[in-house]
């Protein structure tokens, strides 16, 4: 007989029409979330293909992509909030039984992402250079200019790759999302290293080759998106009536985007001012650091798939009246994410170091990044429940209150508390590395407090 949880992968990669809000609330969680966590790996692909390249043109070519990505951050942050309030009102709206409003919002909300991008890409077009040096670029990083140019006049490809698939998130149509990111990316693995160095046909670009296939690799994904979307591939079937700006909807969708956009910012922000506070201690801590948040941020993918799936959920089921089937679909996403992240914890702590080789042979580095990696990874049995709660809130439309948790436990906790650990009480990176710790403790404790008073429940979206 075969195997109930291989069916229910091979199930997952398959797609087809689901009702998420019936039916057992294991095999629906798993069956938004595995394409969910291939799709958030496709994400971090773009930027690790782009690198690999790269590098291989010279240290200042590699600055140059550091420095562009440190701005593109923002753009990322408009994305992200703008796609938290089309997941919610997707995902509403189907569990509503309404897919066409559900049409007519996505229409809506790409309109603002379209028009959002417009401007961004202009202004990231015109003051490429200037943006760069207010990040501290040397001549060679500007010599690289174009490259910025590219990447930033065309990062309205990204916040529409972003936007497009949280319109599918939010119906359910996960597989969608995750094939879409699967196009895109063979098409910059594949335009990358052409246009870079002139393979075949092509001309030799350099580092703006990388830009130029990055960009129309992202640009195919939404192309196919949009086709997607006007096909009635999936539950979202898209008419050319709802391309018609509608006032009140617009204006319906974009408030919570604001709250989401700003939860992105506050911990963006936090996590740039710890850098500027990891460099006061030298280039080996800074490098340290720097290795063990992107092992961080990788390892957790497979939460960010599971969080989103637990969002979709909420949505979904708050719209179709069963709020009790979304409080239990957050706390049974929680349950595995802890199994996960406890898992992740002992390895960390365990054998940092081995991890952390993978990436540079210097001890000094290693024992600094093992250091970040122990501290920070602490939390991780009570951050894997809070990542959930935080994101259902998002999956409710209640921007507003994740908005809020992260501005206490991010800038009135985690901030001065690692400044004030790290110099005046004297522990240097262990005092900020702690500081990330409690922060995160903060984070999840509120987390869970919201979320059990069970306010979420009454959001409107």
């Amino acid at each position: 007989m075969e195997n109930r949880w291989w069916r229910t992968f091979r199930d997952s990669l398959r797609g087809g029409a689901v009702d998420y809000t019936a039916g057992n609330l294991d095999r629906a969680l798993l069956l938004l979330a595995i394409p969910m966590i291939l799709e958030t790996a496709m994400e971090s692909l773009f930027a690790v293909v782009d690198i690999f390249f790269v590098s291989k043109l010279g240290v200042d070519a590699m600055a140059t992509v550091a420095l562009t990505e440190s701005i593109v951050v923002l753009v990322i942050a408009v994305a992200l909030g703008l796609s938290f309030s089309t997941t919610a009102f997707v995902a509403r709206r189907i569990g509503e039984k309404n897919p066409e409003e559900a049409a007519r919002g996505a229409a809506q909300s790409v309109l603002i992402g379209a028009a959002s991008s417009a401007l961004i890409g202009l202004l990231g077009f015109v003051f490429a250079p200037e943006l760069l040096g207010l990040m501290g670029a040397t001549p060679g990083i500007l010599r690289n200019v174009t490259f910025a140019r590219i990447v930033l006049g065309g990062c309205g490809t990204l916040m529409m790759l972003f936007l497009l698939n949280a319109i599918f998130r939010g119906a359910g149509d996960a597989v969608i999302a995750m094939r879409v990111l699967w196009f895109a990316n063979i098409i910059n693995i594949v335009l990358n290293p052409c246009l870079i160095f002139g393979l075949g046909p092509f001309p030799e670009m350099g580092i703006a080759g990388s830009a130029v296939g990055t960009v129309i690799g992202r640009g195919s994904g939404v192309v196919y998106q949009i086709w997607l979307l006007h096909s009635g591939a999936g539950r979202i079937h898209i008419r050319a009536a709802d391309w018609k700006p509608n006032p009140e909807l617009l204006r319906h969708i974009l408030r919570p985007a604001l709250n989401g956009m700003l939860q992105i910012f506050i911990a963006l922000a936090s996590w740039t001012a710890l850098v500027r506070i990891a460099a006061t201690f030298g280039p080996t801590v800074l490098a340290g650091y720097t290795i063990g948040i992107r092992v961080i941020m990788f390892s957790i993918m497979p939460s960010w798939g599971l969080s989103n799936a637990a969002a979709t959920l909420v949505g979904q089921n708050l719209g179709a009246g069963k709020p009790e089937r979304a409080e239990a679909a957050v706390w049974r996403a929680g349950f595995y994410n802890c199994i996960f992240m406890t898992a992740l914890s002992l390895a960390f702590m365990l054998a940092p170091e081995r991890i952390l080789r993978v990436f540079t042979d210097s001890q000094p580095v290693l024992d600094a990044g093992a250091l970040c990696l122990r501290y920070i990874s602490s939390c991780y049995v009570l951050y894997a429940y809070g990542m959930m709660m935080l994101q259902a809130f998002n999956g409710a439309g209640d921007t507003a209150t994740p908005t809020k948790i992260n501005l206490i436990g991010y800038w009135a906790v985690q901030l001065p508390l690692a400044w004030a650990l790290a110099w005046p009480l004297g522990f240097g990176p262990r005092g900020m590395y702690g500081a990330v710790a409690v922060a995160e403790v903060v984070v999840s404790v509120l987390a869970i407090v919201y979320f059990r008073q069970g306010r979420w429940k009454q959001a409107v979206i």
